[in-house]
């Protein structure tokens, strides 16, 4: 039995990451595990194959679809739209080696270029889906949902700017991102931007997109990752500063 569909778990399966759940999605697209015409399972059984709630699958599908990866047809179920790009392997061995200075330097080099090419190419279909996406963002009611959708925007700008070499490049840190190590660092309280800050930088980016200004769209972009980056790195030195045995 495929490794992927072999955790089946009897009962109601509990809520899990969705994050998670969207990344082992796409391996069983990249491994072609799926039924005629590229036809995904439905939602109960991929809810018992990956061992979680219904709820979890049908956030990371709709995320998957609000990408662009598979799409769904009234009464023939969903099917995949593109083969992932097959990053997970490379990104689980070099993992334990990348530190958080290591993540944000990669995504400065790479992310506001890619806004910037974005905003070349965008069409206003592609704003919408933008626009969506930051919405469900701002919506989210925990961690786990904002990342997910956050991931989802920040991919689909890398797709509409189209250069299959950085594509991947977003997906493999996208990859360590998504890892438990790498989630656990990310949740801790204080460690994001706040709602308002998120959205309001969010949209600048989308803004410049629209308008098809390339330069704006980079400063955007590079703005949104330095706070993000400073951010973190004041949640990382408060928290190597609290005495051992005390919690803030």
């Amino acid at each position: 039995m495929n490794q992927i569909t072999s955790g089946f778990f009897d009962g109601t399966p509990p809520d899990g990451n969705s994050s998670a759940v969207r990344t082992r999605i796409m391996a069983m697209i990249a491994g072609n595990c799926l039924g005629p015409g590229g036809r995904l399972p439905p939602e109960r059984e991929l809810s018992e194959t990956l061992g979680v709630g219904r709820r979890t699958v049908r956030r990371a599908l709709e995320a998957l679809e609000a990408e662009g990866l598979i799409w769904r047809r009234q009464g023939k179920g969903t099917f995949a739209g593109q083969a992932p790009d097959p990053t997970g392997v490379l990104a689980a061995e070099i993992t334990g080696d990348t530190g958080l200075e290591d993540i944000m330097e990669a995504r400065l080099c790479i992310e506001p270029t890619l806004a910037g090419m974005c905003a070349r190419n965008a069409l206003p279909a592609d704003i919408e889906r933008l626009r969506h996406l930051a919405q469900r963002v701002h919506e989210a009611a925990d961690q786990d949902s904002i990342d997910l959708w956050d991931g989802a925007l920040h991919r689909l700008i890398a797709r509409i700017a189209g250069n299959r070499p950085l594509m991947t490049a977003v997906a493999l840190i996208d990859e360590i991102r998504g890892s438990d190590r790498w989630r656990d660092r990310r949740c801790r309280p204080g460690s994001h931007l706040t709602p308002a800050l998120t959205d309001a930088q969010h949209h600048d980016i989308i803004n410049a997109i629209e308008t098809g200004q390339p330069q704006l769209a980079e400063a955007a972009m590079r703005k949104h990752l330095l706070t993000l980056a400073a951010s973190l790195e004041h949640h990382a030195e408060a928290s190597e500063a609290v005495p051992v045995g005390e919690t803030r």
